[in-house]
């Protein structure tokens, strides 16, 4: 299974999926015109990544400065994936990486983590 890398734009993250590192990686400010379209890739690649049965850990590791509403129901998308994944023997980390003076962004994750209860959550803030 081939990587999937989408470039950082003004209003979408940088995305980096590896299956042979089993790291789901996003970081950068999310706030597409089309969310869902946006996200459609990752999604259908994360589908095709779980449906290999090869459960081991996977580590997301999340960095969003921004993200807007309709981004923000496509993370919570992405992880309903994962709490399905946990329950066919997957475990998941998730690194929320947040900007230590940014109380949203931290509550936002720590939202997340309250939809997602069979995830773990390691919140790592960062000093500009």
């Amino acid at each position: 299974m081939e990587r999937l890398i989408i470039e950082a734009t003004k209003s979408t993250p940088y995305i980096f999926f590896d299956p042979e590192a089993n790291l789901l990686r996003i970081k950068g400010e999310s706030y597409p015109e089309n969310a869902a379209r946006f996200y459609t890739p990752v999604f259908l690649w994360l589908e095709e990544y779980l449906s290999l049965q090869n459960p081991n850990q996977i580590t997301v590791d999340l960095e969003l400065p921004y993200l807007n509403s309709s981004s923000s129901k496509a993370l919570m998308n992405l992880f309903e994936m994962l709490e399905d994944a946990v329950g066919s023997g997957y475990q998941v980390l998730v690194n929320w990486r947040y900007d230590d003076e940014d109380e949203l962004s931290l509550e936002c994750g720590e939202e997340l983590q309250g939809d997602a209860p069979s995830l773990t959550f390691d919140f790592i803030p960062h000093v500009k």
